[in-house]
């Protein structure tokens, strides 16, 4: 799994973990394969979620009130 992935990318990613877990059609083996790389899709939509966040909340900041 790559840090590199955007946010949709890493979405995209997670939401054909959720398939496949929901579909249910998995051994107990490779669902908890599945489980971790969800896991590890969710880490990076939350990280790229939070450095947007921090983006808006510094340009708020910056900008010239009036």
């Amino acid at each position: 799994m790559s840090q590199e992935l955007t946010y949709e990318e890493a979405l995209e990613k997670l939401d054909e973990q959720l398939k496949l877990l929901e579909d249910g059609n998995l051994s107990l083996e490779e669902a908890l394969k599945a489980v971790d790389e969800a896991r590890i899709y969710l880490k990076i939509c939350t990280e790229r979620l939070e450095a947007a966040r921090k983006k808006i909340e510094v340009r708020g900041e910056t900008e010239p009130t009036e």
